[in-house]
């Protein structure tokens, strides 16, 4: 029961007693009869004013209580004339006006900084108390490969991926650099703020790809030029050297003179290998800039299967064309783009197995190109360290050919990438539209 509800009764009550008594006077004293009348409409004036005052007092006080239910921190109290009451309602919107400050710089701290994470170029994953995604920004989404309504709701473990595997094996206010497939290169940071007095975790990822690529392509530029220079310079005076020595064969004895001169050509054949592969280095330091014109890239891997053909028949190797398409034009140097399938299906052919599949794959609408095979296929281990500078799986490799493909896949803007789905390993190149 309300308090002016009980204030109500009480006058009602004392009233009603004070009829009685007025009726009991009526008949032994009429004067004081009229008298008493006075005395209680005077009463029923001061009850009703004072039950007024007392009513709109908790009107407003409920009117208050109200807006606070209703989160409604714009309405302000009016004075009602009663000073105590006054203070109070004085005190009451101050209140309000600085919880209405509060809420609105609130508020537009958290759009601020909705739209930034969702402009920042690195990836931002935020957890809710059970660990699931409760908000992840396009450029995460982007890194995961799908949209941001497919990964909400989930844990990192649904998602799947070498990348999320990293990513569950985080610690708390740990960062590390996640290199996958020896492309794509990620530095990880896991830490947690504080929501509605409860922990909670989030996950930013942060691409480094193109910055440890100018690194490791300038540390290994000053290697190889150093090395070229130095190795070219000695092998051309040795060289000199021991071509001048073979004209002293006719002083040895007879017998003496054909190992002499094995020796010596051995020797000269040797630095002649040394130099083809210094040279080899080179080419990946002084890949020129594209010349890009309108090619035909159908055409041009089935010039290049022609070419592999004599490899592929040693191990008896099956050709599988899975073609949307049957022209493919793009942007790009041809010469250059040849390179790359020629390195592409040489590695493929080497790492099929006897009696094995290669397939070439094109998907037109996803500007796509394939190039699989079936075998063994790529382990963890190795799949870190792909395109890694003269990084080779192959006795005697020099780990050239896929730093060139990357150098010039690279120098395209084509994105790729190298992984074993299932039976087949895919070289998958993407082919953005062409340049203006």
């Amino acid at each position: 029961m309300k308090l002016k509800t009980k204030v109500l009764l009480v006058v009602v009550a004392v009233h009603a007693v004070f009829i009685y008594l007025l009726t009991k006077l009526y008949t032994a004293d009429r004067t004081a009869f009229f008298i008493g009348e006075a005395v209680l409409f005077v009463s029923f004036l001061l009850s009703y004013w004072l039950y007024q005052s007392i009513s709109r007092t908790f009107d407003t006080i409920s009117s208050g209580i109200e807006t606070l239910k209703d989160k409604d921190f714009s309405a302000r109290l009016s004075e009602i004339g009663h000073p105590e009451t006054d203070e109070l309602i004085h005190v009451y919107n101050l209140m309000i006006q600085q919880l209405r400050h509060e809420r609105l710089l609130q508020a537009e701290k958290s759009s601020f900084l909705g739209k930034l994470i969702e402009a920042s170029p690195s990836g931002i994953i935020i957890f809710d108390f059970d660990g699931l995604i409760s908000a992840i920004n396009p450029a995460a989404a982007s890194i995961f490969d799908m949209k941001p309504d497919e990964v909400l709701r989930k844990s990192l473990g649904q998602i799947g991926g070498r990348l999320a595997e990293e990513l569950t094996m985080l610690e708390v206010n740990e960062a590390k650099v996640v290199n996958l497939d020896g492309i794509k290169s990620y530095k990880c940071h896991s830490a947690t703020f504080t929501d509605l007095g409860y922990s909670r975790a989030f996950i930013t990822i942060e691409e480094l790809t193109s910055e440890i690529y100018l690194k490791e392509k300038n540390a290994y530029e000053k290697v190889i030029k150093m090395m070229s220079h130095e190795v070219n310079n000695s092998i051309g005076a040795i060289n000199s050297m021991l071509n001048s020595c073979l004209n002293y064969k006719c002083q040895l004895n007879e017998e003496d003179q054909e190992d002499y001169m094995a020796a010596l050509n051995t020797s000269i054949n040797r630095n002649h290998g040394l130099s083809e592969l210094m040279s080899n280095f080179a080419r990946v330091v002084r890949v020129p800039e594209p010349i890009k014109h309108t090619i035909e890239l159908v055409s041009l891997l089935r010039s290049v299967v022609l070419l592999m053909e004599a490899g592929a028949k040693k191990k008896q190797l099956n050709w599988l064309w899975d073609l949307d398409v049957l022209v493919f034009e793009s942007f790009a140097d041809a010469q250059q783009l040849e390179q790359v399938f020629i390195n592409i299906l040489k590695n493929a052919i080497e790492a099929a197995d006897q009696l094995g599949t290669i397939r070439i794959k094109t998907l037109f609408a996803e500007q796509m190109i394939s190039i699989s095979n079936t075998g063994p296929g790529i382990s963890n281990e190795v799949s870190r360290k792909l395109f890694s500078p003269f990084f080779s799986t192959t006795k005697n490799g020099q780990g050239i050919g896929l730093m060139l493909t990357r150098e010039i896949l690279y120098n395209h803007n084509f994105k790729f990438s190298l992984q074993t789905i299932g039976e087949w390993t895919e070289f998958k190149i993407v082919i953005p539209g062409r340049e203006e």
